[in-house]
């Protein structure tokens, strides 16, 4: 986790990944830590749609830029579950889609999540990453398969980093997501597990390891958290309800190679 001193705030921390990407591969998950939002947002929420204080959020955005020397303003998407994913170098702000990738250097890519499962991507040349929001629906449906397509690279040559989402020890399902994971892909049932009261509880970072495969990703890294039960460093929906966003950032730094 890294650091950045403020005067007038708590410091902003963020988790980088530990995975071999190339040195102008930069990415990281912030925490809830560091920011201005109150209440049940605090306090970097990076989210504009959940009800916080527009002012506030603007303000964590602009201390995010500053602490993580960002090249730009990250394409920041309107999320709605789905497969989409966007070219972040033309993407319109706030275009519905639920994944972005770039070709280019200083474009980034970004996700907000807040037990949904961030999943960022890179190719072992540095030659093109990506971000994905995969609730379980867009999991589901392919939204992580259609990004790996999307980068245009075999998955051999990729690695994949799964960023803080909900736990396989509290995601509880029903037996309709249960079956639809089964009857997509049979292997899926390795994934949940029956609790007593007759419903499942799901590892969605199995299932999204599953779907990495499918693509022929197999270097994947991450996948350890759980933010249902991390709530000093991490926004839950299921804990909370109202609450804010933690953003998963990638790009490509002109400055490295």
């Amino acid at each position: 986790m890294t650091t950045l001193n403020s005067r007038d705030a708590l410091p902003i921390s963020w988790l980088r990944p530990e995975w071999p990407a190339p040195p102008r591969v930069r990415a990281c998950t912030t925490t809830r830590l560091g920011g201005v939002s109150e209440g049940p947002y605090a306090s970097l929420n990076l989210a504009g749609h959940v009800g916080d204080d527009g002012t506030h959020v603007l303000e964590n955005r602009r201390r995010l830029n500053t602490a993580l020397h960002l090249p730009g303003e990250p394409l920041w998407l309107q999320q709605v579950h789905g497969v989409a994913a966007v070219d972040a170098g033309c993407g319109e702000p706030e275009c519905e889609a639920d994944a972005s990738y770039t070709w280019h250097r200083d474009v980034v890519c970004a996700v907000l999540t807040a037990d949904c499962l961030p999943v960022l991507l890179c190719d072992v040349d540095g030659g093109v990453v990506a971000a994905v929001h995969a609730g379980w629906r867009g999991l589901l449906d392919g939204v992580i398969e259609n990004t790996v397509r999307a980068m245009d690279r075999p998955g051999s040559r990729v690695l994949a980093w799964l960023g803080p989402a909900i736990g396989p020890e509290v995601f509880e399902v029903g037996d309709e997501v249960r079956a639809a994971f089964v009857a997509r892909a049979p292997r899926a049932a390795a994934a949940f597990q029956p609790t007593s009261a007759g419903r499942w509880l799901a590892d969605i970072y199995q299932l999204a390891c599953q779907r990495l495969g499918e693509v022929g990703v197999d270097a994947v890294y991450g996948g350890h958290w759980c933010t249902v039960s991390d709530p000093a460093r991490f926004y839950s929906y299921r804990r909370d309800r109202v609450t804010g966003r933690m953003a998963s950032l990638i790009w490509l730094d002109s400055r490295d190679g």
